[in-house]
């Protein structure tokens, strides 16, 4: 049966998030993942944001909208075969929407603490699982699903994604593929809603 519900655009797409954090309460992921995944990727709704680093040899972080400090929206940038490290989210929920594929994400164990219980042993990082996405696929991940590697398989073509953080993520621990050690990372930004952020 037809229904007369509204195409999902960019606009709606962006409005519907910021109107779910409106709500009393907790905010509701399946929710949020149903309009992300509604919507289909065009590069004319998102192309202000489609900045790539003019090296090529990192991913950039393009802001969307700081959703008032309860979620931070943005488009990420991945150009030929670049990714992160593997990661946690910091106690965060993170949605994944892939506005132009392929992208790959690797889920990863969290390594064990020492008896102590307060720092991880040299370990080397179990792999969960690797998934490959493309246009318009929506992922989630939480640190209680494990951590992740993001990144572009292609060696011919950059990918682009938009990530929902919730609530926004400012520092995170990137970990070493082989020694489990890990260093915190700071988050920011390359531009803010089109405009590119000055460098320090």
């Amino acid at each position: 049966m037809a229904t007369n519900e509204p195409q999902m655009t960019w606009e709606r797409m962006c409005a519907a998030i910021n109107e779910e954090f409106l709500r009393e309460g907790e905010p509701n992921i399946d929710h949020l993942r149903e309009c992300m995944q509604a919507y289909t990727s065009n590069i004319s709704d998102w192309g202000k944001y489609n900045m790539f680093d003019p090296q090529r040899i990192r991913y950039t972080r393009n802001l969307v909208d700081e959703g008032n400090g309860k979620y931070n929206l943005i488009v990420l940038c991945w150009p030929e075969a670049q990714g992160s490290p593997i990661h946690n989210h910091a106690g965060s929920h993170c949605l994944m929407k892939i506005l132009r594929g392929p992208i790959k994400e690797t889920m990863f164990a969290w390594p064990s603490k020492s008896e102590e219980g307060d720092e991880y042993p040299e370990q080397s990082m179990q792999e969960i699982r690797c998934s490959i996405y493309q246009t318009d696929e929506v992922a989630y991940i939480n640190d209680s699903l494990g951590l992740h590697r993001v990144e572009n398989p292609s060696h011919t073509d950059g990918s682009v994604s938009l990530h929902l953080y919730i609530p926004p993520i400012t520092l995170c621990e990137a970990f070493d593929d082989n020694t489990a050690r890990t260093r915190t990372c700071k988050m920011k930004f390359d531009s803010r809603g089109g405009e590119q952020v000055a460098t320090d």
